[in-house]
């Protein structure tokens, strides 16, 4: 019985001294965190206060990337976008560190590819925002240019252009966000084969007449200088 009491207590004794040596890291690692968790709440307020002090949201209104958005049933706020990026941002950082004090090497090498995604996902972001304002500046380019020429079917043709912008750019962003990037790219390639396909086949039998009638009067004045 001595012995076995001796043992449990050395057991117990080394078990004190293992938590006493790793109680430094632990304190650590959360003073760490809790100081990165705060400057990252900081600067999501900072980030949210710049963009509406650049009126972003208002420019977001007036370009009608706002009303993109609603459509497909998301309501966008760049500020808080952009701040929630960059709060998480910092909160894996201080993550990273803590788990780099804590010795947790597998913790703290996937947080690290968490952390070189991220620059994938602003990326991203920024395609879809600048695919809507460039989709809708096409529509209402092609819309305008279709009415003045007084021909049928503007909204059809402005939404065509502008819905086709609109895939390119999610297309785009899905690559860079490396979600099926070779499926992706087949079904992009697919895609512009199939527009240049219709494009040419309906400039060939929208323009076949008047291009049989360019032709002929080519030749009444060939044979006139004749």
């Amino acid at each position: 019985m001595p012995i076995s009491i001796d043992v449990v207590q050395g057991s117990l004794l080394e078990l004190w001294e293992t938590v006493l040596g790793y109680l430094p890291n632990i304190l650590g690692a959360i003073i760490v965190f809790l100081f990165g968790l705060f400057i990252a709440l900081v600067l999501r307020k900072t980030v949210i206060k710049v963009i509406e002090l650049l009126r972003l949201d208002e420019l977001a209104v007036k370009l009608e990337i706002k009303n993109s958005f609603e459509k497909a049933g998301l309501r966008l706020h760049i500020g808080r976008l952009f701040g929630w990026i960059v709060k998480w941002f910092f909160i894996i950082i201080s993550l990273i560190a803590a788990t780099d004090i804590l010795g947790w090497d597998q913790v703290t090498n996937y947080l690290q590819q968490v952390v070189l995604y991220i620059p994938n996902v602003i990326i991203a972001v920024i395609i879809l925002l600048a695919g809507i304002l460039l989709a809708n500046f096409v529509r209402n380019v092609v819309k305008s240019a279709v009415e003045a020429a007084k021909l049928a079917s503007a909204d059809f043709l402005s939404g065509l252009a502008k819905w086709a912008i609109l895939i390119f750019s999610f297309m785009a962003a899905l690559v860079q966000l490396q979600i099926a990037p070779d499926l992706i790219r087949t079904l992009f390639t697919g895609l512009v084969a199939m527009l240049a396909l219709a494009g040419g086949l309906a400039f060939g039998l929208g323009g076949k007449e008047h291009a049989s009638k360019l032709i002929n009067q080519l030749k009444k004045d060939i044979s006139s200088e004749k």
